[in-house]
């Protein structure tokens, strides 16, 4: 018996995670997302979602950048946005 099997619903669910990490991920300042030490394609897919205004093409773009988060670690973007978001309740 695989002992790494997955539901198809857990592995929705976790993809589902990743791409919300995303939407949080675009709606941050570029100069945190530099802090970050992102690959230079996730980089490049947040900029490009943040030009698009079509809510259909937004939504394609979004759950392309949690493809690309597939292919990476997310805890330490998750530990990152942890530390911004309590030092934004500092403030």
């Amino acid at each position: 018996m695989d002992t790494d099997y997955k539901s198809r619903t857990r592995r929705k669910n976790e993809d589902k995670a990743l791409q919300r990490l995303g939407e949080e991920l675009v709606a941050l300042p570029f100069s945190q997302l530099e802090t970050m030490g992102l690959p230079d394609e996730l980089l490049t897919a947040i900029e490009f979602a943040r030009r698009i205004r079509s809510h259909g093409a937004r939504r394609r773009q979004l759950q392309y950048i949690g493809v690309l988060m597939r292919h990476i670690d997310p805890q330490p973007i998750e530990n990152a946005l942890d530390r911004i978001r309590s030092g934004n309740l500092r403030e």
